[in-house]
């Protein structure tokens, strides 16, 4: 009977050697593909902006954790900057705190800005932590108040009256854009195994707080850090050309130009400014990235063709 047991066990051994061989092979020709990438980005700095569907979704938020655990692992330096606009909307609806928006941004008022504090160092930021964290990674949530990370500004906008021609300046409330970015904090995490999660809040020279887009405050860090890569996974598959197809290489000329020729249009005109703004100061690469897509960090970073759109210097 142990015999028989034993023929048995060997040959369904056989058949699963028989069943299984392509799907090893694809997984040996993936990290085969991949080591030219690990070693040209081995010690470099990633900037990931982390909002949008992924954030929204579990199970795309579990894949994001593990990818950012993954790029840390092989010696990349990733740095998560985060946003949470729907979060923080159901925070002030709850607490009957009135909210508007001009030109994409939140009017933040005294009373909504500690909400706005609340939500993005507090609840979100230490979820993102813990997944990191679940994931087998050392993450740790910081804002960019702590260690004066990101200094601020109340930032200004001007609205054209169509009737007069006059400009008028609109009050955003504790709306700020970064003005400095003082690093030191970050790149001592870069010699460890840290990994930062960074809340958008800015500091202002009398200790005010100020809500900053995640976008732009993305964009600062990666063109003071010099970062390789600045990744702002969003809600589209990237930038779309004029026949609607998606552009995969994109030079600052041409970003600009597509601007000008409103084929850029609407809410990925602030992305793109983002990123030529990081560009134009010091960083590598921009990219563009469809958030719902899972492993959209290692199908950028490790495969040949990448994703989304990727902007450079002409």
């Amino acid at each position: 009977m142990n015999s028989l047991r034993l023929l048995r066990h060997e040959k369904d051994m056989k058949t699963r050697e028989v069943k299984t061989p392509d799907r090893w092979l694809k997984t040996a020709a993936t990290l085969s593909e991949a080591l030219p990438y690990m070693r040209q980005f081995a010690g470099e700095t990633f900037v990931v902006k982390y909002g949008g569907h992924a954030m929204g979704d579990a199970e795309l938020g579990r894949q994001f954790a593990h990818d950012i655990v993954m790029l840390k692992q092989v010696g990349i330096n990733p740095i998560v900057v985060h946003g949470g606009g729907p979060q923080i909307g159901r925070m002030l609806e709850r607490l009957k705190i009135q909210s508007s928006f001009v030109d994409g941004l939140r009017v933040t008022d005294s009373a909504a800005v500690e909400i706005v504090e609340m939500v993005l160092s507090g609840s979100i930021n230490k979820q993102i932590v813990s997944e990191i964290n679940a994931a087998g990674g050392m993450a740790i949530g910081i804002s960019g108040k702590d260690g004066h990370l990101i200094e601020a500004r109340k930032l200004r906008r001007t609205v054209r009256d169509p009737d007069s021609n006059i400009e008028k300046i609109l009050d955003l409330g504790f709306v700020g854009e970064p003005v400095r970015i003082n690093p030191a904090i970050l790149q001592s995490f870069a010699e460890s195994d840290i990994i930062p999660v960074i809340a958008p809040i800015g500091i202002g020279d009398k200790g005010e707080t100020f809500n900053i887009n995640a976008d732009t405050a993305a964009g600062s860090l990666a063109a003071a850090l010099a970062a390789a890569k600045l990744m702002i996974l969003t809600d589209v598959a990237g930038v779309l050309g004029g026949d609607g197809q998606l552009i995969s290489e994109l030079s600052l000329s041409e970003a600009r130009r597509l601007i000008k020729e409103k084929i850029i249009h609407g809410g990925m005109i602030p992305k793109i400014e983002t990123c030529m703004h990081a560009l134009e100061n010091d960083a590598e690469a921009a990219h563009i990235l469809d958030g719902r897509l899972p492993h959209v960090l290692l199908l950028e970073t490790f495969t040949k063709y990448g994703a989304g759109t990727m902007i450079y210097r002409d």
